[in-house]
């Protein structure tokens, strides 16, 4: 502890209407009320096509970053995923990248406000637009350093106005749209479509950002994906249709001849009442994704410091207020920056660029983390279609990169050359986890690899993300040995394995186990279902209870079984213990009953990945520890 800083663990505040709040908050922004004015010079009236375009575009990152987020509902969220996927070099790169992208985000929403007051207001000129932002951007730092809880209620108020005026808009507006000015409806070719498309794509793209809160978010299992698809559905459906009602009111000279489209058209249709609530919508839409940007932004470097990739210090949390005091403060410096060296048109390029480079890598880190195949990463979401929307995504992301233009190829290169710098000089000599890919070589190459941390640590996150109490057998079961056997034996020679085994453990003698073993399995079979026995003796003593577990791929030939035996759970316990002894029996019969559990059992790739299987098996616990 220093002063009132620690490291400490996060706490769950964050509930279903707050994240829904911050995604939708985190979309509706400078996006809506001011963008439209810039694309529609390159497109005209197609920017209706290329919004869409967007929000499809968007479907591949959203399947892929909800099945993570609910495998791994950590903070940090895309970096996260992308780390424990790809590994220290690429998570190096994609804590960066996902910090800038969505620090950039939030200073594009910022910068807004500053822009669009300058064309509603007498008061603010376009060269006072940065300092209103900065202002703006102290306020917010400040809030999200007091509290995450008081943050997120004070987003939802912003979301609720936010979505009220929006419909508004649509009410009062779809009645004066004028078809005539739909023609012509594409002002370039393909390619000035693409680009658009490309630009508005970040107005999207605050939605994912839910992922990066997801260690404050409460029971993050449903909450993540409930608030995250339904905001994707909620603010598609409002940003199509408000583009349609814009370009439907207004003429092409008077949507490129302001920052606020939006309220022009507003006061056009509703006079001076429409101007002022769609003004005030702006204002609060800007607001919310701001907020709800500082507040995901931070996260990252957060999670980047606690695993060594960054200075630790960017790690603690302020214990009186519980938040990442350190991160915060960074993101504030990195966000002004921005504001004072980036015009709107750059900054958008810059944003947008960098959230499809993260798009591309998380579709990467979904293939990866099915392809390895470790038993304990268990979405409770699945992506629809894989692999081929994942692809799909990394392909058209890759093609949206390319079409955005040489500046931006520019500053995507030195980007990485910095990541690069900074990872060869700092990063790669820090202690670092293994990743998916590791365990996908692993596999291809049947060799045991000599470090395991990615696979405890999901059954960790999801012992978390569950809320599961561990009881006795957990702990026995962590601490017992897993047998892979690779050779065809009977039950004899198994026997004699057990004994050697359990005799080491109660130091009892060897031959007097294997022989109440042996006269175990003469009194009636051990082997209760196709391919499973369970073993079990009585010792001597007190307070001695042990489960060894045996795999057999070729399988286990007992007595009267015409089917070999693949899976052995072998006990041995006092008579003391003989009412754990029959919870332990319970325990394993649940775990064996758990769907795909023996097709899982048998693909396993090593003792590890057994051990995670029995410990995430879904099963009444009891006894907790």
């Amino acid at each position: 502890m220093i002063g009132n800083i620690k490291i400490a663990e996060k706490i769950r505040t964050l509930g279903a209407m707050e994240v829904f709040s911050i995604a939708s908050g985190a979309m509706i922004s400078s996006g809506l009320f001011v963008l439209p004015a810039v694309v529609f010079r390159i497109s005209g009236p197609a920017i209706i096509i290329g919004y869409f375009l967007a929000s499809l575009l968007m479907l591949p990152a959203l399947f892929s970053k909800i099945e993570l987020a609910t495998a791994m509902p950590k903070s940090g969220g895309t970096y996260f995923f992308i780390y424990r996927s790809c590994g220290s070099f690429f998570g190096t790169f994609a804590g960066f990248a996902s910090w800038f992208s969505v620090s950039l985000k939030s200073a594009f929403a910022l910068l807004g406000i500053g822009v669009f007051l300058s064309s509603v207001t007498p008061f603010i000129g376009e060269d006072q637009s940065k300092y209103v932002a900065i202002i703006l951007a102290v306020f917010f730092t400040t809030l999200n350093s007091v509290s995450v809880e008081k943050s997120g209620k004070f987003q939802v108020y912003l979301v609720i106005y936010l979505l009220l005026a929006i419909i508004f808009f649509f009410i009062f507006g779809i009645e004066h749209v004028d078809v005539h000015k739909y023609s012509p409806f594409m002002k370039g070719g393909l390619s000035d479509l693409l680009k658009v498309t490309g630009m508005v794509f970040i107005s999207y793209g605050g939605l994912t950002k839910v992922a990066a809160i997801a260690e404050e978010i409460k029971d993050p299992v449903n909450t993540i994906k409930k608030s995250m698809f339904s905001a994707f559905i909620i603010v598609s459906l409002l940003y199509i249709t408000t583009i349609f009602i814009l370009v439907g009111v207004l003429t092409e000279s008077e949507i490129i001849s302001t920052y606020a489209p939006i309220s022009v058209a507003a006061g056009k249709f509703s006079g001076k009442t429409g101007f002022y609530i769609l003004s005030a919508a702006a204002i609060t839409a800007f607001i919310t994704t701001a907020h709800a940007g500082i507040l995901a932004a931070s996260r990252n470097p957060l999670a980047m410091a606690k695993d060594n990739l960054i200075p630790s210090i960017l790690s603690k949390i302020n214990m009186k207020f519980n938040t990442p005091a350190n991160a915060i403060f960074l993101t504030f410096v990195f966000i002004t920056s921005s504001i004072l060296f980036f015009d709107l048109e750059h900054l958008v390029k810059a944003a947008s660029t960098m959230m499809l480079i993260l798009f591309t890598l998380v579709n990467l880190s979904v293939i990866i983390m099915r392809e390895s195949r470790i038993s304990s990463y268990k979405p409770t979401f699945k992506s629809p279609f894989y692999p081929y929307i994942q692809i799909t995504g990394i392909i058209l992301y890759i093609l949206l990169i390319i079409n955005m233009g040489f500046y931006n190829l520019i500053t995507t290169a030195v980007f990485t050359a910095g990541c690069i710098l900074w990872y060869f000089i700092y990063s790669k000599r820090r202690e670092h986890k293994n990743s998916a890919l590791i365990h996908i070589v692993e596999r291809i190459t049947s060799k045991e690899i000599k470090t395991s941390t990615l696979p405890d640590e999901l059954r960790s996150i999801l012992f978390e993300r569950d809320s599961i109490v561990e009881d006795r057998f957990d702990k026995i079961i962590y601490e017992t040995e897993i047998i892979d056997i690779t050779s065809e034996i009977d039950s004899s020679k198994l026997f004699k394995i057990l004994a050697k085994k359990f005799s080491e453990q109660f130091n009892e003698d060897e031959k007097e186990l294997l022989k109440l073993f042996q006269e175990r399995e003469n009194e009636s079979t051990t082997v209760l279902s196709k391919g499973l026995a369970i073993p079990h003796i009585i010792v001597p003593g007190e307070n001695s209870f042990g489960i060894l577990v045996v795999r057999s791929k070729l399988g286990i030939k007992f007595p009267g079984n015409s089917d070999p035996v693949k899976i052995v759970f072998a006990l041995a316990g006092s008579k003391d213990e003989r009412t754990f002894h029959l919870q332990s029996l319970m325990s394993i019969a649940q775990i064996i009953k758990n769907k795909n559990f023996i097709e899982n059992w048998m693909k396993a790739n090593n003792t590890r990945s057994l051990k995670n299987l029995i410990l995430l098996a879904e099963r009444v616990r009891t006894d907790k520890i």
